[in-house]
């Protein structure tokens, strides 16, 4: 053999090995060294964007009076056990009581009527215009006819069957509505009854009624004293009624010098709006009943213009809305099939 000539039996270079079909292996070393680098590369990428931020949409010059707002219903089905005993005729049949949102504008776009049609029940309105929740004086007097019919002696009346103050105070209000609706509530068997609905605009705020005392949580002549001690009087005489809530809406105060002031911003002595609404939710989560909150989650600060005719009064629209609200909450099944 020639001393000269290569080893063929191992042709690699110091340092190299000859894998199977003649590659070469990288070494472990180059692999490890390559991550390395490509962690540290990345990492440094990574920083950087960082520390360049993202744009940002925020405009300190644009303004908005746009808010989120969720309404506040408590919903309370009737126990079961309020019904035991009791007879259902099969008719739904609801009976309205409140002011101006149910006893203005009656007819094909009444309240009472759109509640009627969207429910298909038999609904009776004993509504009366000017009246409030809270009576003024703790006994009734003629001078002020009204707290005849206030929701706290309305509620008596129809618990006791005894309409006679009632119909002494009719003719005080020189309207004949005062006097039909009072012999329609006489006439009413309260034992037919399924749903009472319950709906005051902020008359209580306006005629500056105290909204609570909590010394005397039935004190008829406080908001909530009255709400409380009107339903207790149709509960223990008609536990079978399912009571229904119907809360406020927004509106406006109209100040001396006849100017709009927002309710909800301008206490007149016993709270703002929202506070009435708050203290309103609460009696009714005292007594058991449901609630519909009108004051975030229908007519509210942002869109009253479309809904009402003035300060406080509500339009086709805005009674359309309230009937729509009703159904939802107290009637899902119907609401969902409009």
């Amino acid at each position: 053999m020639n001393e000269n000539q290569p080893n063929e039996t191992n042709g690699n270079e110091p340092g190299q090995e000859r894998g199977t079909g003649g590659r070469f292996h990288i070494n472990i070393h180059v692999i490890l060294l390559a991550a390395i680098v490509l962690v540290a590369a990345f990492s440094a990428y990574r920083l950087y964007k960082w520390n360049q931020g993202v744009p940002s949409d925020y405009d300190p010059n644009y303004q908005t009076t746009d808010f989120d707002i969720e309404a506040m219903d408590s919903i309370i089905p009737l126990p079961p056990d309020k019904r035991e005993g009791y007879e259902d005729d099969g008719v739904t049949t609801i009976l309205c009581l409140g002011d101006d949102p149910f006893s203005l504008n009656q007819g094909e776009n009444g309240l009472a009527e759109l509640i009627a049609k969207k429910t298909g029940a038999t609904v009776y309105n004993g509504s009366f215009t000017g009246s409030t929740m809270a009576m003024q004086n703790p006994t009734y007097q003629d001078w002020y006819f009204l707290d005849a019919f206030s929701f706290a002696w309305v509620a008596q009346s129809l618990a006791s069957g005894d309409f006679d103050t009632m119909r002494h105070a009719a003719p005080y209000g020189y309207d004949e509505a005062f006097s039909r609706t009072t012999e329609l509530l006489a006439s009413i068997d309260m034992n037919t009854v399924d749903i009472l609905c319950v709906m005051y605009d902020a008359s209580d705020y306006i005629n500056m009624r105290p909204c609570d005392d909590p010394n005397a949580p039935y004190d008829p002549i406080t908001y909530t004293g009255a709400l409380r001690s009107g339903v207790k009087a149709i509960q223990d005489a008609y536990p079978h009624i399912r009571i229904v809530v119907m809360s406020h809406t927004f509106c406006h105060h109209v100040n001396e010098e006849g100017n709009f002031e927002n309710g909800d911003r301008t206490d007149l002595g016993h709270g703002t709006l929202s506070h009435y609404l708050q203290k309103e939710l609460d009696a009714t989560m005292d007594c058991g009943v449901s609630f519909i909150d009108n004051f975030y989650g229908s007519v509210n600060e942002d869109n009253y213009l479309d809904y009402m005719t003035d300060y406080i009064h509500f339009n086709d629209a805005g009674r359309e809305l309230l009937a729509d609200r009703f159904v939802q909450c107290i009637f899902p099944d119907l609401s969902s099939d409009q």
